[in-house]
């Protein structure tokens, strides 16, 4: 099978916009955001959907949750808040099958939106 383009991202065979790395996974910011801060986390083990995990990457699944919020903590996303998205197959709207979360935000609150100034 030929990898696919998030396995050749995880191994830095094409470039990307790095957040962080472990042993375990990468984090990049998405091409095509979808909130104003929109990070991809990949895990490098190839895994087609979150439907394709069995019981032995039920550690891999649970690393890959700390390393979000290890991440979310870097970016200094805890506080507003962020949100975490899976999409599983093309009905579920996931584009390239290689498991991946996004970690999304960057939203303003109604309250910031009332601040005169504020974009």
């Amino acid at each position: 099978m030929e990898e696919c383009l998030f396995c050749k991202i995880a191994k830095k065979e094409i470039p990307s916009e790095l957040i962080s790395e472990d042993d375990k996974f990468v984090a990049i910011k998405d091409l095509y955001p979808k909130a104003p801060m929109h990070i991809l986390l990949i895990p490098k083990k190839h895994i087609s959907s979150i439907d394709g995990v069995d019981i032995s990457e039920k550690e891999l699944m649970g690393d890959l949750l700390l390393f979000a919020q290890k991440v979310a903590r870097k970016m200094n996303l805890v506080e507003p808040g962020y949100k975490l998205v899976f999409n599983v197959g093309k009905g579920g709207g996931q584009s390239i099958f290689h498991l991946h979360l996004h970690l999304l935000s960057g939203w303003r609150s109604e309250k910031e939106r009332d601040i005169p100034g504020m974009p």
